[in-house]
């Protein structure tokens, strides 16, 4: 007799953005994957239009629940929905991501290997034409490519393609709540502080839709540089060593890289915006730096 397959809860945060989340529930629906053997949950943190007309029609193609939150960040949400769950197995993503039909099938066989493990999927950008959110695809290639072929174990997954045994979630506390950005790399690194380890599966895929105007590019890589610093001092909570800058061959295949996705113009105006986001992080880890020993000296003197 063919064994059960794994039952996943599928958990989505979702803030005012009703129309990718549509999509994202539309691609639910083709998921070669047993309709009794995985659930949908919804969080919505806080969006300022009701989701029940958007939620409501996918009630009869799979299992799914709506919850509501008061807006707290993607972690909180992420959180609530697992406080819900019931699936042997988490499998996060984002709201305008859209998996592929095989990714239950991908990441439950890679479980069938590695039932302990944290599974990270690959994802792929799914607006090729618009140059700020392929520099952020090429960003995040660079970054994993780097850590799967770097000797050190990995060391971060992004959440929008994600999967976690339940009880391990739920043993090291979920996600950190207080971070609004750089939550997943948080929990990369208490998941492997606990002894859990990490895998990397390229055939689960996720197309990531996040489109990107120069602004948001800025504010997204500066937000991230706000997450890092947090992130450091998360690790000095847990008396790890600090983290050191990577070494320049890192830096010098981020630059690279864009060469290896495209040629000529486009080529040398994603390495430009891969600069720019490098700066822009800087610049809000040291943001965040500022303010958080500014707010230490007002503590004391208060």
């Amino acid at each position: 007799m063919k064994p059960e397959q794994p039952f996943f809860s599928i958990i989505i945060p979702t803030y005012n953005r009703p129309e990718q989340l549509t999509i994202c529930l539309q691609s639910l629906v083709c998921l070669d994957y047993p309709r009794d053997r995985f659930e949908v949950i919804v969080v919505d943190d806080g969006s300022s239009t009701p989701l029940e007309n958007i939620v409501n029609p996918f009630c009869n193609k799979f299992q799914v629940i709506l919850l509501k939150q008061r807006h707290a960040g993607p972690a909180a949400a992420r959180n609530t929905g697992a406080a819900r769950a019931k699936g042997e197995f988490f499998a996060f993503t984002d709201d305008d991501c859209i998996p592929a039909p095989d990714w239950l099938q991908a990441l439950a066989a890679r479980f069938a290997t590695f039932p302990g493990h944290a599974i990270g999927g690959r994802t792929l950008n799914a607006l090729p034409n618009n140059l700020y959110s392929t520099a952020s695809q090429v960003i995040i290639e660079a970054v994993y490519a780097y850590y799967n072929t770097h000797p050190s174990p990995m060391r971060f997954f992004a959440t929008n393609n994600l999967a976690l045994p339940a009880d391990r979630f739920h043993a090291i506390g979920g996600f950190d709540a207080t971070f609004l950005t750089s939550e997943d790399r948080e929990l990369c690194n208490r998941w492997m502080y606990h002894g859990y380890p990490l895998t990397y599966a390229s055939e689960a895929l996720v197309y990531h839709a996040h489109v990107l105007t120069f602004r948001t590019f800025w504010w997204q890589h500066f937000h991230y540089g706000r997450g890092a610093f947090h992130f450091h001092r998360a690790r000095a909570r847990l008396h790890q060593e600090p983290m050191k800058l990577e070494p320049k061959f890192f830096y010098l295949n981020m630059l690279r890289y864009p060469f290896l996705q495209r040629q000529g113009r486009v080529a040398w105006l994603l390495t430009a915006l891969v600069v720019m986001s490098q700066g822009a992080s800087a610049a809000g880890f040291f943001w965040e730096k500022t303010l958080q020993a500014i707010k230490k000296k007002e503590e004391r003197i208060s």
